[in-house]
């Protein structure tokens, strides 16, 4: 069998580009060798495997034949009505066939070619239509039947007759029974024994949630219709994954509002002014999910973590706006100018926030740019930042100003009144003052906690993604070539009992060789268990999913088996996308098997004694077997025999050959014709298959062929055209990058390749290597693009740069808190870092509002103010803004801190996404409190 997979960019719809693909296979077929007949496989992929069940009977009334027409004529029909399947695959257990067992010698004595019996059985078996009769003034259908269903009418297919003129039926000349067709894949349920399996694979697009809730339901109607003794086992069901998904992100949208409204009343001690707050969140949280909904956006870990990030900054301008408002109704308590004073406030600081917000939504940009799977991934957190900060600046500048009218009435609490605004008031006016005396020293100070800010970048690893821990497990090891089926079979029984022994263990679904669908090329040395894992409430004391990992591999230990425990979707996710299942491949491309086998085994030496290699496994592309028959044409053009006669014979006799299906209602099973095992059980015997010459005589196969053993590759990779063999390298405690770094400059030094043979550093290096080079360049462009809109907002060349030199120190706060919490750089982080760049840029601009504003002030009093009258408007400007500055960075924190406190399903994306922002905001605060008020001052001084 052929697989062929075809990976297109994002942009093309994906009915376009089946139809392409359909194209251009219209075109190859006729070039095709006969019977070779191209298909599409489903508007699916492997991801789409959402949910497996086992058939399971306890009793032992049904054997495996049976559970496995039960699936294929029963359940799968049903199943593949359910909105958004795509298809129903069936794994394991035995198809029933019809075999004739001819027996040649009585082929020879009643002189019937194969070919004869061949057409005989295909003619047996059809059925005809005879249009219509009128009789009695009724109109009646005319079909003439003749289908085959059972083996009673397969022995009575007439052959013709004898020298007596008795007819000859099959049933004479062959043993016709029921037995197994030949299988390529095998199903096994926690080490107890074969089972039939079910794979529902979801339409591209779909609805996960929806589409498992349908299929549950249906299999619960089907229940009730199966026979007494047969269950249906639940095996896999991705809808967990995405509950607990959802679960731990909705607990910590809840604890983030929580907390932001705690610090809004640490602040302003206005229980009221609160209230906006309070009402125009939640509110901005349901336009961004409304949004989604009209866009077609799904609740997932990356759009819910979008919204989860972006909570604390689309409090931001509420913030600032709230405080502005305080201090103007401080002076001006009337009752009479009110909603003027509110209006007045608003209008203050409305232009300074939208553009704030503005510049915050411009710096997710180069999210967008990302490509294939990194851009697939990280696009709905992207969308759904952007929809969040468009509902907060939408609410900020209309319905918060109306909000604090009417609720912003009563005592208004003055800054000074506050005990939380006056300690930091107490803290930071005298050290303000102290840095502006020596703002030389001061600004010393600062370059120099920013190279210490920026040491740790060398410190930190890389890594394209943190694991996700899916809550289940899958253990794909990788096992020697041309294994047969009996003792994958042993294999796959031993490995499911071993693992199900682990108490965390729920239910092992153990599956080796492939399902009957295109989304599943795996050859019989692939297993792929699937390993459903208890509630953590459940697990062992101290058990983590790593050292869950460990234990299972010291467990499983079997001579020529390679272990890989990996997580299902992920694994998918990468197999379809680069070939690779773990997290990294290299890829051997050149033109001779046999060199690309030598260097695979070069390369898995030289990388097996790197630190942090947990397993490294080179293919064996040239390790199957072959029994080749090389047909002597010479030889058998004196007995007026072609090739085809020959290989009709050798196809029949050794492999049995399909050559029509009985129609037993719905069911339809095929009838195989084959000769006896005991003429080709051996070498020697299939040297004497007898060959029957157009003359009547019959001669051994080996008069007119050379049979012989021989290697040869069992299975032939390919890619853009280019023979193929992969190393797969499994990592543990060690980052990707510097791990990459190492292995290539071990491979290089230590592996010479060939002239016209080359390497390929594929797996999930790939992505982050892609991700990276996209980002180096448009990370750049965006900061540009920032810096000029900075400018058309100031028209001042040097206060653009005093405000972008807020970022150096924002990410040095970042680099220091990913280095604290032990976290590699990956594109999660990068993504964090991105965000921050808006965050930083934001307090910035509200501050330098100010300090201009208080410079304007002493240019109207004084003609050429002394350096004590500019450092005490600076210290008055900058105090104006520390309560809203600290409040900003407080609740931006309170909005991230419960996400790096989360301990569920996606909180190891979502913490790389928000360490850097935490860090960030810290630094940049300090930054935006201190260090601009000090530039500003000496700038201004001179």
């Amino acid at each position: 069998t052929y697989y062929g997979y075809v990976l297109f960019s994002a942009g093309p719809d994906l009915y376009w580009a089946r139809s392409r693909v359909l194209e251009y296979l219209s075109q190859v077929a006729s070039r095709l060798p006969p019977g070779v007949e191209p298909e599409l496989g489903p508007d699916a992929t492997g991801v789409g495997w959402i949910y497996e069940y086992a058939l399971v009977d306890r009793s032992g009334r049904h054997d495996l034949s049976q559970l496995r027409s039960l699936q294929d004529w029963f359940l799968k029909y049903e199943l593949q009505a359910v909105p958004g399947v795509a298809e129903v695959a069936t794994v394991g257990g035995m198809v029933k066939q019809y075999q004739v067992v001819i027996d040649p010698d009585l082929l020879r004595a009643y002189d019937i070619p194969l070919a004869t019996l061949h057409q005989a059985v295909k003619r047996a078996n059809q059925e005809a239509g005879a249009s219509v009769v009128e009789l009695a003034e009724a109109e009646y259908m005319v079909r003439a039947t003749g289908y085959l269903s059972g083996l009673e009418q397969l022995r009575e297919i007439p052959l013709g007759v004898n020298v007596r003129g008795t007819p000859l039926l099959l049933g004479d000349v062959a043993d016709v029974h029921v037995g197994p067709q030949l299988r390529r894949g095998i199903a096994e349920l926690n080490g107890e024994g074969e089972v039939v399996g079910g794979i529902i694979v979801m339409r591209w697009g779909e609805n996960a949630r929806k589409v498992i809730d349908d299929v549950k339901s249906k299999l619960g109607e089907l229940g009730n219709s199966l026979p007494d003794g047969v269950e249906i086992i639940e095996t896999y069901d991705r809808s967990g994954l995405i509950n607990r998904t959802i679960d731990t992100l909705s607990n910590a949208l809840l604890a983030e509002l929580l907390l932001v409204a705690i610090v809004c009343v640490l602040f302003l001690l206005h229980l009221r002014s609160v209230i906006s707050v309070i009402i125009s969140l939640p509110l901005g949280i349901l336009m961004a999910f409304l949004i989604m909904y009209t866009q077609g956006v799904n609740a997932n870990i990356m759009s819910l973590g979008g919204i989860a990030i972006a909570i604390g900054v689309m409090v931001d301008a509420a913030v600032v706006m709230i405080d502005n408002v305080h201090k103007h109704l401080e002076r001006n308590p009337g009752r009479d100018a009110h909603w003027q004073t509110v209006a007045g406030a608003a209008a203050e600081v409305g232009r300074p926030l939208f553009f704030a917000l503005l510049i915050t939504g411009l710096s997710v940009l180069p999210i967008f740019t990302l490509q294939a799977q990194e851009g697939r991934m990280f696009s709905p957190l992207a969308f759904t930042w952007l929809y969040a900060l468009l509902s907060a600046t939408i609410l900020a500048v209309t319905l918060v100003p109306v909000l604090l009218g009417y609720f912003m009435r009563g005592r208004i609490v003055p800054v000074a009144g506050n005990p939380v605004v006056r300690l930091l008031s107490g803290i930071y006016r005298p050290a303000l003052g102290l840095l502006l005396r020596f703002p030389s020293a001061a600004l010393f100070a600062a370059m120099l906690v920013l190279l210490i800010g920026l040491w740790p970048i060398s410190r930190l690893g890389g890594e394209f993604m943190p694991e996700l821990d899916e809550g289940d497990l899958m253990y794909m090891p990788t096992t020697l070539p041309a294994i047969s089926a009996g003792k994958a079979r042993q294999v796959l029984q031993q490995t499911d009992k071993l693992i199900r022994t682990v108490p965390e263990v729920d239910t092992v679904f153990g599956k080796i060789g492939q399902a009957e669908t295109a989304t599943d090329p795996a050859p019989m040395t692939m297993i792929e268990t699937l390993i459903r894992l208890r509630p953590r409430s459940e697990w062992r004391e101290g058990m983590t999913m790593d050292s869950l990992k460990q234990e299972l591999d010291e467990l499983v230990r079997l001579p020529g088996i390679t272990n890989a425990w990996v997580m299902p979707i992920k694994t998918r996710i990468d197999m379809l996308a680069t070939g690779i299942k773990t997290p990294l491949g290299i890829k051997v491309a050149g033109a001779d098997l046999k060199v690309i086998e030598d260097i695979g085994y070069r390369i898995e030496e030289a990388l097996g004694n790197i630190p942090g290699t947990a397993s490294v496994y080179a293919e064996r592309v040239t390790g199957g077997r072959y029994i080749t028959i090389d047909i002597n044409r010479v030889s058998a053009a004196r007995l007026s025999l072609n090739i085809d006669d020959i290989q009709d014979i050798v196809r029949t006799a050794i492999g049995g050959m399909n050559v029509t299906q009985t129609v037993e209602g719905l069911e339809r099973y095929p009838v195989n014709i084959r000769y006896p095992r005991r003429i080709r059980d051996s070498l020697e015997r299939l040297r004497q298959l007898p060959v029957i010459t157009p003359a009547g005589a019959r001669i051994p196969l080996e008069d007119v062929a050379d049979i012989k053993v021989t290697d040869g590759p069992p299975l032939i990779k390919s890619e853009n055209a280019r023979l193929n063999g992969w190393v797969y390298v499994d990592i543990r405690d060690r980052d990707l990058s510097s791990y990459v770094n190492e292995a290539r400059a071990r491979v290089a030094a230590e592996v010479e390749l060939p002239p016209g043979y080359s390497l390929a550093w594929s797996g999930q290096y790939e992505y982050m290597e892609r991700a990276v080079e996209r980002l180096s360049v448009v990370v750049p462009v965006t900061l540009f693009i920032i810096f000029i809109l900075l400018y058309l907002n100031f028209r001042s060349l040097a206060d653009v740069c005093l405000i972008m030199a807020t970022l150096p120190f924002a990410f040095g706060g970042g680099v220091w808190l990913l280095y604290l919490l032990d976290f590699n750089l990956s594109i999660a982080v990068g993504i964090g870092f991105i965000a921050l760049a808006g965050v930083a840029v934001e307090s910035g601009i509200v501050m330098l509002e100010f300090l201009k504003k208080s410079l304007t002030s002493v240019h109207f009093t004084v003609k050429k103010p002394e350096a004590a009258v500019l450092r005490n408007n600076v210290i008055n400007a900058a105090e104006q803004r520390l309560r809203p500055i600290m409040m900003t960075a407080c609740s931006t924190i309170a909005g991230l801190l419960p996400i790096m406190l989360i301990d569920g399903t996606g909180s190891e994306v979502m913490q790389r996404v928000a360490a850097p922002m935490i860090g960030g905001v810290l630094s940049s605060t300090v930054l935006t409190l201190v260090v601009i008020p000090v530039i500003f001052y000496k700038w201004k001084c001179q």
